[in-house]
């Protein structure tokens, strides 16, 4: 038996010239990455084929004898080419191997053995590409070699052959390779999960999960070792999200409660509440009350509030700033976006009225901000004259500092990453934690992505709204209906509306980077030219039917003056049509706004689809959301759109969004090199699994805080607070 362990580096047993191709493409440093590198999927070799008349393109696998091999240098790249001819007596075929000239040891002419692999031709003869193939003992003369032969060849053909995640440089054959050398070295491993949870949930041991998962024998075996890695990434996963619940509840020496005087009779949210023009709704004051309680606790608040484009969270935000104001703490608000940030700070500003901003003194800070702007809000924030904060990540910077932090507001949570949720965080003595979302997140996203927040979720939108339709605008499918896009925006603008375009690249050649969608390729001449912002303000003021209009161009590159000053032009009604990139997407109010046309609208994600609508509607007219689209029926990204005109229901479509492009993006888990943090386990088809995996972790942490029981997941846990790989899990 082996003395390796799943910590030992890759280097000293599968050596250096396969460990480090493999950390570059895949960031493995120990047998125990490489060995939780699954198979993506399971192949079979093919059934036994003659080499006369082969299928092309097709598996296959053959018994067969090496009639001669050569080596020859290839004239158009570097390297060596290795050709082996085989024969059953039927035919021949040619073996080709790239720069593997050890080859040469094993296929010797005379030898049989199995071979499989995928027909091709080259040069009017059939080949097999790098093929698998297992030799035979010298045995041949033996009598019935040919009928032992033939049966080993069967086995060797139905057993599940592993293909794994793979690069050019580190193909599948290669893994599989030093997969199997780390197996044959490793030690017997103390597996962390008690037995009683392996026995009640029928989870293999750890050892023989890792034999099975990548030799497996028959389907079964890999199959139930799966079944098996899967629950222990589910439980393991549940386990570190509680455990960080319980540290951050936990780690203040003093615990920071904000007694009920934020709420009393003239504290400033009394006062606000008093002069609001409308009655919340009831799931604003649902989720008021509970943020409120939760204020006045003696442990630090950290919620999720998930809600509807429109729904008013940042009202419910606002109202919760206002508690801990009263208490003479500062509460500060994170954007994603200057746009956004500076949104945010009108609305508030505009919410609270004279008094109101006289007495709390809402400040901006932005990287881009004048630095004698900058400098006085930083002044106020430290000496306490500021009780509130909007901000993009410069708020996160190492020179800001706050008198008295007591509430962090996070807003469009999946834009950030919970180290940057954390690092304005600590800003504060133990501040209260409120993060927000306009993207409906299904249960079991929310359940593994944010399992350190509790959720409260708004549904209901205020009164008065009156709606959006949605259309698909298939351009080349449907001219007409193109150009009668245009017809509608010039008949809302004479009647004194105002109009959003969406595209999802700046300029020619510049994609703007928060667009979410994957691009598709043309009609085989190289990608599509998306629209942009820049070709697409130049069209517009050229069509007649727009003349006189103000049309103007905004984007995330411009300064943030820039920026501010379109946006306050268009909020006070000088500007027609806006166009612009996803820097609308989220927070933008202006309640003249009647339509919104999105240009190449495949591009863009269907949360990011159902944000931009949201941006229209907000006012006395009903919303118009035109999706214009090149993709073709039945395309993954014809559905996304097809999806968004079909409801307006935000959670419906946060489920049809986690089908179509699984969890990768919702859970925003996107690590360097693009591989997700989950392995086997996938939200859209083990939502079942991931619950019980929680209730399981749950009731393990009330019976054994300490895990004290459990030592192997006590250790597993210690690591995982050390590294932060959990933290990296709400990165996006």
């Amino acid at each position: 038996m082996g003395s390796v362990t799943l910590d030992t580096p890759l280097g000293g047993v599968v050596g250096d010239r396969t460990a480090k191709p493999l950390d570059r493409a895949f960031g493995m440093r120990t047998v125990g990455d490489l060995l939780t590198h699954f198979p993506r999927r399971y192949s079979r070799r093919g059934e036994l084929t003659p080499l006369r008349g082969l299928p092309l393109g097709e598996q296959i696998t053959v018994v067969a004898q090496v009639l001669d091999v050569r080596e020859r240098r290839m004239q158009r790249r570097n390297g060596t080419l290795l050709e082996a001819r085989i024969t059953d007596g039927t035919g021949t075929l040619t073996l080709t191997f790239f720069n593997q000239q050890w080859r040469v040891r094993e296929l010797i002419a005379g030898r049989r053995g199995i071979f499989a692999g995928k027909v091709s031709e080259y040069r009017g003869q059939f080949q097999l590409q790098h093929p698998e193939y297992e030799l035979f003992d010298d045995r041949d003369a033996a009598p019935g070699a040919d009928r032992l032969d033939e049966a080993a060849a069967k086995a060797w053909a139905e057993t599940p052959v592993p293909i794994y995640p793979a690069t050019a440089q580190m193909p599948s054959w290669t893994i599989q390779r030093a997969v199997e050398l780390a197996l044959d070295a490793l030690a017997p491993l103390d597996d962390p999960l008690p037995r009683e949870l392996r026995d009640s949930e029928d989870v293999m041991e750890l050892s023989r999960a890792f034999e099975l998962i990548h030799r497996p024998q028959r389907d079964a075996d890999w199959r139930a070792a799966q079944h098996g890695m899967r629950f222990r990434e589910a439980f393991e996963l549940q386990l570190a999200l509680l455990d960080r619940r319980r540290r951050a509840g936990r780690e203040a020496s003093t615990p920071r409660p904000l007694p009920a005087a934020g709420q009393a009779t003239g504290s400033p949210l009394a006062r606000f509440d008093a002069r609001l023009p409308f009655e919340l709704t009831g799931d604003q004051r649902r989720a008021g009350d509970v943020i409120a309680a939760e204020l006045a606790e003696p442990h630090p608040m950290h919620r999720l509030l998930q809600g509807e484009v429109g729904s008013g969270k940042t009202l419910v935000a606002l109202r919760a700033m206002l508690q801990v104001a009263g208490t003479g703490g500062q509460s500060a608000l994170l954007a994603p976006t200057e746009v956004l940030a500076a949104q945010h700070l009108r609305s508030i500003t505009e919410a609270l009225g004279p008094e109101l901003t006289a007495e709390l003194n809402p400040v901006l800070l932005t990287g881009r901000m004048p630095a004698s702007e900058r400098k006085r809000a930083l002044l106020s924030l430290a000496a306490g004259t500021a009780r509130v904060a909007v901000g993009t990540h410069a708020l996160i910077s190492d020179n800001v500092t706050f008198f008295d932090l007591g509430l962090v507001v996070v807003d469009e949570q999946h834009r950030f990453g919970v180290e940057q949720r954390e690092a304005l965080r600590r800003k504060g003595t133990q501040p209260h934690v409120l993060a927000m979302t306009a993207t409906p997140i299904p249960r079991t996203v929310a359940l593994t992505a944010f399992g350190d927040l509790e959720v409260l979720t708004i549904r209901e939108l205020p009164r008065g709204r009156q709606g959006i339709e949605t259309f698909t605008v298939p351009e080349l499918e449907m001219p007409k209906r193109a150009a009668r896009v245009w017809a509608r925006t010039a008949e809302d603008l004479a009647a004194g509306r105002q109009v959003y375009v969406v595209c999802p690249a700046i300029a020619p050649g510049e994609v703007d980077p928060a667009v979410e969608g994957e691009a598709e390729a043309g009609d085989g001449q190289g990608p599509r030219p998306l629209a942009n912002v820049a070709d697409t303000v130049a069209e517009l003021r050229a069509r007649p039917e727009f003349a006189g209009a103000e049309i103007a161009g905004l984007d995330g590159g411009m300064a943030s003056p820039e920026k501010d000053r379109i946006m306050r032009a268009f909020a006070a009604g000088e500007i027609g049509i806006l166009v612009a990139t996803t820097v609308i997407e989220v927070g933008v109010n202006v309640p003249n706004a009647s339509i919104m046309i999105v240009r190449d609208a495949d591009r863009f994600g269907i949360s990011q689809l159902h944000q931009l609508r949201g941006r229209v509607g907000r006012g006395e007219h009903a919303g118009l959301c035109l999706l214009m689209t090149t993709a073709e029926q039945g395309s993954v990204a014809r559905e996304r759109v097809e999806a968004v005109a079909a409801t307006t229901d935000g959670f419906a479509l946060a489920e049809i969004d986690l089908e179509l492009r699984r969890e990768g993006d919702i859970l925003g888990t996107a690590q360097s090199g693009g591989r997700s943090t989950l392995k086997l386990l996938r939200v859209a088809e083990h939502g079942e699994l991931i619950v019980r995996a929680r209730e399981l972790a749950a009731g393990l942490l009330e019976r054994d805080p300490e895990l004290r029981s459990a030592p192997g997941l006590a250790a597993l846990l210690a690591r995982e607070r050390e590294s932060g790989h959990i933290d990296n899990l709400a990165k996006s």
